[in-house]
């Protein structure tokens, strides 16, 4: 994965208003199952001690960040308050 020069910080109620292309942001197998283990990370974390985690993703203008809690995961996004969706494949980061 390349460097990440910059990131937008946002707050997770504007996420409704971005828009998400289709295409994987990560490259290869083990990435992706590395995301998905961070990602059930975070959703323990979240419901056990209420702790937010910083999502990085990519929408159609660039990369952004989110600190929040995660309250579910499909096999196609993250859920977060308020019905709030990030598609997975648009995931490049979870701390």
């Amino acid at each position: 994965m390349e460097a990440i020069d910059h990131i937008k910080h946002i707050e997770k109620e504007e996420i409704k208003f971005l828009h998400f292309p289709k295409q994987e942001v990560l490259g290869n197998k083990r990435d992706k199952r590395d995301r998905y283990r961070k990602l059930t990370r975070g959703l323990r974390l979240g419901n056990l001690e209420h702790v937010k985690v910083k999502i990085v993703f990519a929408d159609d203008a660039g990369i952004k960040e989110v600190e929040t809690t995660i309250w579910g995961i499909t096999d196609k996004s993250v859920i977060l308050k308020r019905s709030t969706i990030i598609p997975l494949e648009r995931i490049i980061s979870i701390s």
